[in-house]
């Protein structure tokens, strides 16, 4: 087979014209994953409830568009995509990554502790990716990236925190449920499953003796991982360069499942 002189694999992965939202972008995976498709082209907007450090991200990428959001409110998440349709027309790309854990045995688990975490991580993203998603199935295309975790497919234990796998886990549900209703409808639905990345979440992992011996001895790739290890995953999952794959989840966890 011939190949034409103008063949450029890497032309799939732009994202120009497309408008993307990245929700939980005020700091680490999500700041990360908003200049990642802003670089590829997109307009991003950039949601969190923390203006300021939206507006100062903002500044930094031309084509982004701060909007302050709670993503546990519904009347917020209504607000934003009705906000974006009215200014761009269009939704091409969602990242659902908020989120929030608490760490703590179940015996001291709250049902406020378990409720309150449920309704960041798991009905907010279902609720914005219906949102999203009825406006991508209305322009015949679209790729929602629903940000879940490898403990959304292992537990997580000696780190206690039921609330969050169990917020993962119902999330890769939705993801997988999602892919399969819209997949003949020209919107892709997919999961990005990071293992364990130095966030606010995680701040501390990196010099604590007992977390860094937890990494050592479990992960084939013995550290946590750096937030642009993931750029290519989502870059993929956003773009043309994943027609094809839905109700899927892509796994960038330095091996801690491969187990």
């Amino acid at each position: 087979m011939s190949i034409s002189a103008d063949f450029d694999p890497i032309a799939q992965f732009r994202l120009d014209g497309k408008v993307a939202i990245v929700t939980g972008a005020s700091s680490g995976l999500g700041a990360r994953f908003a200049r990642v498709l802003h670089a590829a082209g997109a307009t991003v907007v950039v949601t969190a409830r923390r203006l300021d450090r939206l507006q100062d991200l903002s500044q930094q990428l031309p084509r982004s568009f701060p909007v302050a959001c709670d993503v546990s409110v519904a009347e917020q998440r209504e607000n934003l995509v009705a906000d974006v349709m009215r200014e761009f027309g269009r939704i091409d790309v969602l990242v659902n990554n908020a989120g929030i854990g608490i760490v703590t045995p179940v015996e001291r688990e709250t049902l406020e502790d378990f409720e309150s975490v449920i309704q960041v991580n798991t009905t907010a993203v279902w609720h914005l990716a219906k949102l999203c998603g009825q406006h991508m199935v209305a322009q015949g295309s679209g790729s929602v990236i629903n940000v879940a975790s490898v403990l959304g497919l292992v537990g997580s234990t000696p780190i206690k925190q039921a609330n969050y796998v169990a917020s993962k886990h119902a999330v890769i549900g939705i993801t997988k449920e999602l892919g399969l209703q819209w997949a003949r409808k020209g919107v892709r639905v997919n999961s990005l499953c990071p293992g364990w990345f130095l966030t606010e979440m995680t701040a501390g992992m990196e010099s604590d003796e007992g977390a860094k011996r937890l990494i050592a001895q479990n992960s084939p790739i013995p550290r946590m991982g750096n937030e642009h290890e993931l750029d290519g995953a989502l870059l993929f999952m956003a773009s043309d360069a994943s027609t094809f794959m839905t109700g899927q989840e892509v796994v960038v966890d330095g091996g801690w499942t491969a187990r």
